[in-house]
């Protein structure tokens, strides 16, 4: 019984650990510049099938990675020229993305399920260390360079654009240009996380993108909720934090016997419980924090 438990909280934390990446990604839209990107929905997806496409023909593993997160960015900015340029809403800007991407999914290995168990990955490239270790070092790696890009000015611009875009235009700054780079990165680190997610489960499908932005907000309130008294953390280690905390609670409570089905459901319900709570508790001191601080 004990080496369930352990098996499966070892397997939370991974999962966990790629979710963190998806959670960050849409920390920039949602957290910094105030936005609902749906588009995360098909570019979790595409950053696992260009992957998968890429691995079939034998492209390095880290390589492959690489290019997910460039279809990732490309992505973003089909969402922000819809929103911007077309003057399209960026809910429904972000709905259509995740529309075509289905169809672009498809359409880059020719079949909605492919196995990649007898594969080269990024885990089996470092065989000689644990799957955790090298998915920790990953995580790392991606959350000291968004902390990094926010102490650069273009960064700090992207945060003053989700706050007052009015101040950036005084400053002789076009907020369109970090609108873009806000949609463009956020679905870069999805699709990376996406890739990651198609190499520890071995196979890509067309639905895996399925509620990933629930996902995602479920991993976002979590931290915020287990940090409201240490507001000085970052935003990206809160996304972790809440990232594993969230995938630990899911995976506890199918250990306990929760049919797996109703896994979608329990994710909605825990989404709804935190906003309550933080509502509740915050009501009357500042704006409750499911909106963007």
């Amino acid at each position: 019984m004990l080496e369930g438990l352990i098996s499966v909280l070892q397997s939370s934390l991974e999962v966990g650990l790629i979710f963190s990446l998806l959670a960050i990604g849409v920390v920039l839209t949602y957290k910094v510049l105030d936005l609902a990107d749906l588009s995360v929905e098909g570019t979790f997806p595409l950053g696992a099938f260009i992957f998968a496409a890429f691995t079939l023909k034998g492209v390095n593993p880290i390589l492959a990675m690489l290019l997910s997160f460039a279809g990732g960015l490309a992505a973003g900015f089909v969402t922000y020229f819809l929103y911007k340029r077309l003057k399209i809403a960026a809910l429904l800007a972000g709905i259509l993305t995740m529309t075509m991407l289905y169809s672009i999914n498809l359409r880059i290995t020719g079949k909605s399920n492919v196995p990649l168990f007898d594969y080269e990955n990024i885990f089996s490239n470092f065989s000689y260390l644990p799957k955790m270790l090298v998915l920790i070092i990953i995580v790392l790696i991606v959350k000291f360079l968004i902390d990094y890009f926010f102490k650069t000015e273009q960064g700090y611009l992207l945060i003053v654009t989700g706050d007052n875009e009015s101040l950036v235009r005084s400053l002789g700054k076009n907020p369109d240009l970090y609108i873009m780079i806000g949609f463009m990165l956020s679905n870069g680190l999805v699709s990376l996380s996406g890739s990651l997610m198609a190499q520890h489960q071995g196979f890509v499908d067309s639905q895996m993108g399925t509620t990933m932005i629930v996902t995602a907000l479920a991993s976002i309130i979590i931290g915020d909720t287990f940090m409201r008294n240490n507001r000085r953390l970052k935003l990206s280690t809160r996304a972790i934090i809440g990232a594993i905390a969230y995938r630990i609670i899911s995976g506890l409570a199918i250990y306990a016997g929760l049919n797996p089905n109703d896994l979608k459901l329990i994710t909605a319900l825990i989404v709804i419980v935190f906003i309550v709570y933080n509502n509740i508790g915050i009501l009357g001191k500042k704006k409750p924090l499911i909106k963007k601080e």
